[in-house]
């Protein structure tokens, strides 16, 4: 037992050191929409609105090609545990670029054809939805760039190269920062072009992380060993089908539980402005504690890539489950602090005191739905390590869609229950999600335990 707790720790400290400045990437990736926010609030409501509205609507479109994207890390990682060649795996990453660049394209034209049906649903007023069009058809031209960061970051991942996703995300986060303010108020001779000018930053700003990331490829031992620039011209081949095979799935999980929280959130705007305004509180702050089990949960397809890659199927489990474990100790931290400290929460988000009661009583809903977060981003991390990414979309689906969101709008609105109906849906669909992903990395970590044990009682051949 105690050999198993210092495998345990051992393998915590190095998943932490992999997880460590993923958290900050990814809080600088969150910070960036906040940063657009506060810029949008001092130019009006009306202008605040056509950003939030713009931006949920872009999400809802990224995650799906972010999804894709992510199954660069645990390829790369199986590669590089078993030992395949720096060139070998620089070829496959020159010609994964092309499939970024194709769905970069395909992601520009979807945001410039359903810009304006999309925005015609929400039934936005006369001033807010030409800026809305506006913010939105700007931020379409970062879509190229975007798919280029997320293929270039998931592969620097896949070898453990972890910090350029941080010097990248810090980055884009200042120019964004600085091109809002040149381009949303008109400073330095710039014209003012309000929220439109808020998407041109962002396009900017992912344009300047392309380039970090470009230069890090050329500059990191580790990475210039690839010969990504040098390699040749880059080409598709039957092997790039793989990134589609495992991507597609991830892209659709991802898709599920974000469609899921933007669902309901336009739900809770059928109960007032205070319900929403208290809403965006907790949610909000979960969603900045989730970045850490996201964060953990990527560090962990990476360890439990390279340990699959390199056969060592004992390791693989191992480290899986230790990933798992990290991901539940920061959700009962976190959850501690939302059910007993909701009041500080609260007071830095907002002083109206009408809003007080009903925050508090959505982040103790926050603090329920936080431990099963963390355990199905951390588990979904270990599954994607392992390529299983077929399984874990048919339980993510029917966990959200045929779970969550039935039971939110059963409770709130068949039954009367109200805003905290649609919480409750929110509880059910991670709580099913985090037991199936769950379980199906235990079951199959024990099968690699397994065959494990078998090759070592086999022993060498005579």
């Amino acid at each position: 037992m105690s050999l198993v707790l210092a495998d345990v720790r051992i393998e915590a400290r190095a998943n932490l050191r992999l997880a460590l400045p993923l958290i900050a990437a990814q809080l600088s990736f969150v910070s960036a929409g906040t940063v657009d926010a506060i810029f949008a609030g001092r130019l009006g409501a009306n202008e605040l609105a056509a950003v939030a509205v713009g931006a949920n609507a872009w999400f809802m479109v990224l995650v799906m090609f972010m999804g894709v994207a992510m199954a660069i890390s645990p390829i790369v990682a199986h590669r590089v545990g078993a030992k395949h060649g720096p060139e070998t795996i620089g070829h496959f990453l020159r010609g994964a670029l092309i499939m970024a660049v194709a769905l970069g394209l395909i992601w520009t034209l979807l945001m410039r054809w359903a810009t304006e049906p999309l925005l015609n649903l929400l039934s936005l007023d006369d001033r807010t939805f030409p800026m809305a069009r506006d913010y939105l058809h700007a931020l379409s031209w970062a879509s190229l760039p975007f798919s280029l960061c997320f293929f270039l970051r998931n592969g620097a991942e896949g070898f453990g190269q972890i910090r350029v996703a941080l010097t990248a995300g810090i980055t884009g986060l200042i120019v964004n920062a600085g091109f809002d303010w040149l381009l949303m108020y008109g400073h330095w001779g710039f014209p003012a072009l309000g929220p439109e000018g808020c998407g041109w930053a962002t396009t900017i700003a992912a344009w300047a992380m392309v380039g970090v990331f470009l230069l890090s490829y050329q500059r990191s031992p580790v990475l210039r060993s690839l010969n990504m620039p040098r390699g040749g011209w880059p080409r598709l081949q039957r092997q790039h089908l793989e990134i589609l095979r495992l991507g597609m799935p991830i892209a659709a999980m991802l898709t599920a539980e974000a469609w899921l929280f933007c669902i309901g959130s336009l739900l809770m705007a059928r109960f007032g402005a205070e319900a929403i305004a208290a809403h965006q509180i907790a949610i909000n702050f979960a969603a900045l504690c989730f970045m850490v089990p996201t964060a953990i949960g990527m560090a962990t397809t990476v360890r439990v890539g390279q340990a699959s890659g390199a056969g060592d199927l004992g390791a693989a489990e191992l480290r899986g489950r230790t990933g798992i474990l990290l991901g539940v100790c920061f959700a009962l931290c976190s959850a501690a602090f939302m059910a007993f400290a909701p009041g500080l929460i609260v007071a830095v988000y907002t002083d109206v005191e009408r809003l007080a009661a009903p925050a508090t009583a959505f982040l103790a809903f926050a603090a329920v739905f936080q431990i099963f977060d963390c355990v199905q981003a951390t588990s979904n991390g270990a599954l994607r390590g392992i390529k299983d990414s077929l399984v874990p979309m048919i339980i993510t689906l029917l966990a959200y869609w045929c779970g969550g969101l039935p039971v939110a709008i059963g409770l709130a609105f068949w039954l009367d229950i109200g805003p905290t109906g649609i919480w409750w849906g929110f509880i059910i669909g991670l709580g099913l999600a985090a037991i199936g992903l769950s379980t199906r990395f235990l079951l199959r970590g024990r099968g690699l335990a397994q065959q494990a044990l078998l090759a070592q009682d086999s022993g060498p051949e005579i």
